[in-house]
């Protein structure tokens, strides 16, 4: 558990110093609960930017994700995995280090602009539930790190990967119900955001918006998360005899 520890602190601490990747990373989000939030003329709710929030803070869980499988293609480009893999530390321990920094980088990147929609004038969450947002977010944070982690493993160069972000990302926000509820969808965009992850947590945190607890949904995302980490775990294996 300590090697894991070391090689998450390794990733965070490479992040903080580079402090335009620091900034732009909340540019987008930022942006997103601005100038949709609170300029969208929508009727479906008397309060837009509540209703978003919970889209945004996964969008930005979303995008740290995606862009975090790069941590690990960058050091399989620049020999710095097979330096880590000649170490006596358990092999997993390099995975699962990058998958924490990346979650964890994900969730302080959520409590900015958390923060930032409360100013904006956002009525969130009771305290109570922020505790259970932070897990969501968590849990759907391991899960896409995961998968992105497992695809970085597979691919041999960086414009490869950038590629494969590239054609994903947006397709799973805007197939999801971050902007709008599922009956104002048509119909083939809300049976294509039943099937999104994305939704799950998004309707997760709405769902504590309003007091309920979601044990359901959050116990879907735990297995999908505990069974995509279990594949990722199972390809590194692979990728690193």
């Amino acid at each position: 558990m300590r090697r894991t520890f070391t090689y998450m602190e390794r990733d965070l601490r490479r992040w903080i110093r580079g402090r335009i990747n620091v900034i732009t990373s909340l540019i987008m989000p930022a942006a997103w609960l601005i100038f949709v939030g609170l300029a969208l003329p929508i009727r479906f709710t008397d309060n837009y930017l509540d209703f978003i929030t919970p889209g945004i803070l996964v969008l930005t869980m979303l995008g740290a994700s995606l862009q975090g499988g790069a941590l690990l293609m960058f050091d399989k480009i620049l020999g710095f995995l097979q330096k880590f893999l000649a170490m006596p530390a358990p092999r997993e321990s390099i995975l699962f280090g990058k998958i924490l920094a990346i979650t964890l980088r994900g969730l302080m990147q959520t409590t900015v602009i958390l923060i930032f929609a409360i100013i904006l004038g956002a009525d969130l969450l009771h305290p109570v539930f922020l505790v259970q947002t932070y897990l969501i977010l968590f849990i759907f944070g391991v899960l896409l790190s995961s998968v992105m982690t497992t695809v970085a493993l597979g691919l041999d160069d960086h414009d490869s990967y950038a590629a494969f972000n590239s054609m994903i990302a947006m397709p799973l926000f805007f197939t999801s119900s971050a902007l709008m509820p599922y009956d104002q969808m048509p119909g083939w965009l809300a049976f294509l955001a039943h099937l999104n992850p994305v939704s799950y947590a998004i309707d997760a945190i709405r769902d504590l918006q309003v007091g309920i607890i979601p044990l359901t949904t959050i116990g879907g995302l735990l297995i999908g998360a505990a069974c995509v980490l279990s594949l990722s775990v199972y390809v590194f294996r692979r990728a690193t005899i």
